[in-house]
């Protein structure tokens, strides 16, 4: 079976963690030999890389074709603007792919589109199915459900998808629970769950780990891109509240220098390490090391912060936030807060510092989450449609406008 994976969000040489849990995903589904991928991943258009652009200039410096882990990609580029665009983009996404895909199809068909985010990349990837007599199935992440429908013009582009798209994956069963709220059909959604690599992320020992990352305990570790929705701004004011401990922050983003600013504002500066990126392999290392991993944030689908966290035998404080009490749903794995405040925080890691769990308990409770049984349902789930759309032919795919 051979699928076409399309996403704006896909890592490259340039941008190594830019939306590296759909390569995981990917990677594992090719692994079983049952599924052959190629990724056709949509960028915008940049014309140049001077910083004034922002985060867009990065896109310049990515390339429009590479391979990775053995799985081919291809860049295209579609123009937009920042905000003046977006009613537009999906479009723009289609028509700036589908030369490169037509291309790949003569050089050997596929038979299944395999999107990510229902907005746009979703969106752009139901037009393309529809030109190309394809069925697709797009996947929900998060973002896409939880900030995308506040706005007009994306809500009427999300329940199109959600109409017109052939099956549906959500990464938990809260997220699922929304895309019903909006429109999905009951019978479209699939809940298949984030996996995290066991083998990659496993306990280590935290003392020779924080020596060789030049870290002290007791060590509290918050990763994730730098932005208010992701909360480091309250782990940092909890710090203020949790004497004698030590925060490192791995991830970069907008929000870097506010947030240094903010740690001389509350006197912690001395005990925060800002770490930036970091290659997959150490972060594990970061996740061993400490004590207690924060996830602050105001929305998730499936936070891999967490699995990847209890996979290295470290418990966690999270918010309760959609799929996060689907990993933290038995007491070795650690501690939920209802409210999104720096006072519940430091209260919740003061009370696991209290009474700390054993890190193979920890490390026990993440086994579940292997990504066998996600592989074995995206597999079905994908020869199922194949098997439809052989037997219908795609005769009756016809482009309807979302309204």
């Amino acid at each position: 079976m051979r699928i076409l994976t399309f996403t704006n969000l896909y890592p490259s040489a340039a941008l190594p963690r830019h939306g590296i849990f759909i390569e995981h995903r990917l990677r594992q589904l090719v692994s079983t030999g049952a599924v052959s991928a190629r990724v056709v991943a949509p960028l915008p258009w940049v014309p140049f890389r001077s910083s004034i652009f922002g985060q867009y200039a990065a896109f310049n410096a990515v390339p429009a074709h590479e391979h990775r882990h053995g799985i081919e990609i291809h860049r295209t580029r579609f123009f937009a603007v920042p905000k003046l665009t977006s009613w537009l983009n999906p479009y723009a996404m289609a028509l700036g792919a589908l030369p490169t895909i037509r291309t790949l199809q003569q050089r050997e068909d596929f038979d299944v589109i395999d999107a990510h985010f229902v907005y746009p990349d979703g969106a752009a990837a139901v037009l393309l199915a529809k030109w190309l007599g394809k069925p697709v199935v797009v996947s929900a992440r998060g973002t896409d459900i939880h900030t995308f429908p506040r706005y007009r013009v994306p809500r009427m582009w999300i329940r199109w998808v959600l109409r017109e798209a052939d099956a549906l994956v959500s990464v938990s069963r809260a997220l699922g629970e929304r895309l019903g709220q909006l429109g999905a059909l009951r019978h479209k959604v699939s809940v298949l769950r984030n996996g995290v690599d066991l083998d990659l992320f496993a306990p280590g020992d935290p003392a020779r780990l924080r020596a060789e990352l030049k870290l002290t305990g007791p060590l509290l570790l918050s990763v994730g891109h730098l932005v208010p929705d992701k909360g480091h701004h309250l782990v940092i004011a909890a710090l203020a509240d949790l004497p004698g401990m030590q925060l490192a922050i791995v991830g970069e983003g907008p929000q870097r220098s506010e947030l240094q600013r903010l740690a001389a504002k509350m006197g912690v500066v001395e005990r925060i390490a800002f770490v930036g990126n970091v290659p997959q392999s150490m972060l594990a290392k970061y996740y061993a090391a400490a004590d207690i991993t924060v996830l602050a944030s105001r929305a998730e689908g499936m936070p891999n912060v967490l699995l990847e966290s209890i996979a290295c035998g470290t418990p966690v404080v999270s918010t309760n936030v959609d799929g996060a009490a689907e990993v933290v749903d038995a007491d070795a794995a650690g501690l939920l807060v209802e409210n999104r405040t720096e006072m519940d925080i430091a209260a919740a890691v003061r009370e696991l510092m209290r009474v700390p769990r054993a890190r193979v308990d920890v490390r026990k409770h993440a086994e579940q989450f292997s990504w066998t049984s996600t592989t074995e349902g995206l597999t079905a789930l994908f020869g199922q449609l194949l098997t439809q759309s052989s037997s219908s032919a795609s005769a009756n795919r016809t482009l309807q406008f979302p309204s």
